[in-house]
């Protein structure tokens, strides 16, 4: 037998489902123009929050700092975008998005808002046919919804509809579930019974068995609930502002009946942005270390630019956030018979903070002069947390192999499937990892 070792690879790796997002715009567009919080006070936000981008909107952020690249896009839309008439819904707008996330080699964290708190951005007209609906004058950031008991329940229909359609679409990663309130974010959840929101919950899970569910830390009580019947991420809105960071979040975290990060996955949504952060004068290093404590594994300053000054800072983030996987160690035989099983045995490091929740393939690969043989192994990545873990992978190789020296390789995903990237020192083309060689004897 022997033993082949393996060091780890330093710096941000671009890889499926982690790191930073897009936010209403997709990998390599525009992002917005920073701009200074307060500025025009109360609706600062109201033009960043919806996909499409509003005409008008400045978008020069790449003249003013920089963006991590990103491997997954989150795009928020109006129920009124996907329901413009009641009962009729709008599917080609949805697929648009998918097909876009896709030609750009992303993933989609997606959320279907009822409403923003402007006017523009209301609940449909059709609605407000048929029940009082509050107004949103200019300026007044009026989060409420709709009190009528018929309210959730048409907002659940059209997510019954959305999941029917869209649920088996790999690229669909993560949806957000949706409360009441401005952007579904859970405003004012008392003005509803209990039965009522947990039917909405019901409905998200019912209607995306296969999609990854994200619950909004204003309500820990409906993360439980759903976390009984099946997992459940959390997403954090508010990042980086120091009442949620120091009282609000880690509230929230303690109250959750399970380790949700174990089974999926936690996202963080910046307070402001960034560059935001910076002009405020809130300790980046301590945000950036209370999230990663909390496992988190994307991350959304809503596509504003940030200031150089601080990219050693978030490359050291990317560098841990997630997973991120290397192969330490590899024990084998010098050599092994055609017909005969060859058992290797890998010593796994996920040098992240999180586990990966796709279960993507782990493939080995023999290559030699004669041919090659690709097996596809039975191990379950997702079972790869924080930590060390080893693997037992068991190939029975064909009678028939040619005899010769063979290089081994290993890789993650592929084909149909993102690949993943290995954070380790070797041989690679991307995707194929070189182990050692083996002999194959008649």
């Amino acid at each position: 037998m022997k033993t082949v070792f393996f060091q780890p690879l330093k710096g941000p790796i671009d890889n499926p489902y982690i790191g930073f997002t897009s936010f209403n715009h997709f990998r390599g567009e525009a992002l917005y123009s920073d701009c200074i919080a307060g500025k025009s006070v109360g609706t600062e936000t109201e033009n960043f929050e919806c996909y499409p981008v509003p005409q008008g909107v400045e978008e020069k952020g790449r003249e003013q700092g920089y963006h991590p690249d990103t491997t997954v896009a989150y795009i928020r839309i109006l129920w009124k975008s996907f329901e413009p008439e009641q009962g009729r819904y709008d599917y080609a707008f949805i697929q648009s998005i998918l097909d876009k996330a896709r030609e750009k080699g992303q993933t989609l964290m997606f959320r279907l808002m009822p409403h923003s708190t402007c006017a523009r951005d209301d609940v449909p007209d059709w609605l407000k046919k048929i029940m009082p609906c509050p107004e949103r004058p200019d300026g007044m950031r009026v989060k409420d919804s709709p009190t009528d008991g018929r309210y959730l329940q048409f907002f659940a229909k059209a997510i019954e509809k959305l999941g029917a359609r869209f649920d088996r679409d790999e690229t669909l990663d993560c949806v957000d579930v949706c409360l009441p309130g401005a952007w579904g974010e859970g405003y004012k959840l008392e003005n509803y019974p209990q039965e009522d929101i947990e039917m909405l919950m019901d409905t998200f899970v019912k209607a995306f068995p296969n999609t990854k569910l994200l619950g909004q830390v204003a309500s820990s009580l409906m993360i439980n609930h759903i976390g009984k019947s099946r997992p459940i991420g959390v997403r954090g809105d508010g990042t980086g502002d120091p009442y949620h960071m120091n009282e609000y979040f880690p509230r929230v975290f303690n109250s959750l009946e399970k380790e949700n990060w174990k089974t999926a996955p936690v996202s963080f949504e910046s307070y402001w942005w960034v560059s935001e952060w910076y002009r405020q004068g809130w300790d980046i290093d301590d945000i950036i270390e209370k999230t990663l404590g909390w496992h988190i594994s994307t991350f959304n300053t809503k596509s504003f630019p940030i200031p150089y000054e601080l990219k050693d800072k978030m490359e050291y983030w990317l560098e841990k956030m997630g997973y991120r996987f290397v192969v330490r160690a590899l024990v084998l035989p010098e050599s092994v018979r055609a017909g005969d099983t060859l058992s290797l045995r890998f010593t796994i490091e996920n040098r992240g903070v999180a586990p990966i929740y796709n279960k993507l393939p782990f493939t080995v690969t023999l290559t030699g002069k004669e041919g090659a043989l690709e097996a596809q192994t039975d191990v379950d990545i997702t079972n790869w947390l924080p930590g060390g873990k080893t693997e037992e992978v068991k190939l029975r190789l064909p009678k028939a192999m040619a005899a010769g020296e063979y290089k081994i390789y290993c890789s993650i995903g592929g084909g149909e499937k993102p690949t993943v990237k290995l954070a380790m020192q070797t041989e690679n083309d991307g995707k194929n990892y070189y182990l050692t060689t083996i002999e194959v004897e008649k």
